[in-house]
């Protein structure tokens, strides 16, 4: 695919501050702010609780936001941004990820069940008991929710094993809490959101079927994706752990997750080159913007204010943009916005976000849990 879709001629990036020293990640906060509304009254509509996945933002800045608009705690990948959340006051935290808390990671863990409500993830036998040896000799245990594959095909057992996870663990002596799941097939194509939302409905409602025949409590029944939140969102899921709807991207507003006219983040870039006729060069390249791109999306991001431009190649610190025949050339020195294909790494790959209200700074916010990856 060379071409852009028809939504990634309509998306809207926040405006852009003068003087900017680029390549930097610019947030508008009105829109942040819209877009953690919204998501919340889809779900208070749903009566279904909301539990923000921190990973996009990094940042206890926005789960305060998200918290103070009705969130009922904050989903993270790893024991790392836990910690971040933690120091900041978050006290409600749950790592969606089936952690191997050995060595450092053990001691990690009981630190964080001592200051916060905490819960990790769990997907084998194995790993929990390797929880219930970590926290061996603790009053600080964390509480568990079993992962079930509904579809990725990445972590998660089937639902027809969960029986036999639960049944460790309460034999580690840890709590239940309940199960989880990520339809993150819905990545895959616009063509896959919907059925990947009924296969985590389906997939928790076996889960769930078999742990309450087993005589298990089973408090919460949680689902996780930005594109998939509101349509999964129905009984029996109780909890939604949507990430990337804080600020959007360009795939979220193809996949349906996000309203291209409300993106929030975006990549302020120079022009640096027009040497090539037909293209220009910027200096936001791969560790600005990242390198993911769904083979279903045309390029690395989307540049509005260049209607019809690809940019059609990263390295280190160029981005390579095939221009329109119709879009008017930019000039060295021009500086751009571009909307990237996926905010989560961006937001890794920066040590600050240059926070904005109607194209004024208002802020400049270290992001706390950059490279937090363990």
């Amino acid at each position: 695919m060379n071409q852009l879709t028809d939504i990634d001629r309509t998306l809207s990036a926040p405006e852009l501050p003068e003087g900017l020293d680029t390549p930097v990640v610019v947030v508008d906060l009105e829109r942040v702010d819209a877009n953690i509304a919204r998501m919340q009254s889809h779900l208070d509509e749903r009566g279904v609780a909301l539990r923000p996945h921190a990973k996009t933002h990094k940042s206890p800045f926005f789960a305060k936001r998200q918290r103070a608009a009705g969130a009922v705690g904050i989903t993270v990948a790893v024991l790392g941004e836990a910690e971040v959340m933690a120091d900041a006051g978050i006290e409600d935290v749950f790592v969606a990820y089936p952690v191997w808390a050995v060595g450092e990671k053990a001691r990690r863990l009981q630190d964080l069940a001592g200051r916060c409500r905490f819960a990790v993830g769990a997907d084998s036998v194995e790993g929990v008991q390797q929880l219930g040896r970590a926290v061996a000799g603790s009053s600080a245990r964390p509480d568990v929710l079993i992962e079930v594959d509904s579809g990725e095909g990445r972590t998660g057992t089937d639902a027809a094993r969960v029986v036999e996870v639960a049944r460790a663990v309460d034999d580690a002596g840890l709590l239940l809490r309940g199960v989880f799941t990520h339809g993150g097939h819905a990545y895959r194509g616009p063509d896959r959101v919907a059925g990947a939302a009924e296969d985590e409905g389906s997939t928790l409602a076996a889960a769930l079927r078999a742990l309450l025949d087993a005589g298990f409590e089973v408090p919460v029944v949680s689902a996780g994706s930005t594109p998939t939140a509101v349509a999964s969102a129905a009984d029996p899921v109780t909890e939604e752990r949507p990430g990337t709807y804080v600020f959007g991207d360009r795939q979220q507003a193809n996949l349906g997750g996000s309203d291209p006219a409300m993106l929030a983040l975006a990549v302020a870039a120079t022009v640096v080159s027009t040497a090539v006729p037909g293209r220009c060069v910027l200096d936001a390249g791969a560790k600005a913007l990242a390198k993911d791109r769904p083979d279903w999306l045309a390029g690395h991001g989307v540049v509005p204010q260049l209607p019809g431009a690809v940019i059609r190649a990263v390295y280190d610190h160029h981005a390579v943009v095939d221009l329109a025949d119709d879009t008017p050339r930019p000039h060295v020195g021009d500086v751009v916005a571009v909307v990237p294909n996926h905010a989560c790494p961006v937001v890794n790959l920066t040590d600050e976000l240059l926070l904005t209200r109607a194209g004024e700074v208002v802020d400049r916010l270290p992001v706390l849990a950059r490279g937090r990856n363990r």
